[in-house]
């Protein structure tokens, strides 16, 4: 367990872009999916997206 408590997740600190972002809230309340959880399928997809 690390400072925050947190076991299987890791805190990271980053800017993102307001637009972007902003959308990304906007799915998260429309769809009812933690941001945490979309971030996690993007940081899962984009590895895939560049190994091609």
């Amino acid at each position: 367990m690390n400072k925050y408590g947190l076991k299987n997740r890791t805190r990271i600190y980053n800017a993102v872009d307001t637009i972007l972002y902003t959308k990304l809230m906007q799915l998260s309340k429309e769809i009812m999916i933690p941001i945490s959880k979309l971030l996690d399928k993007a940081v899962e997809l984009v590895p895939r997206e560049y190994a091609q």
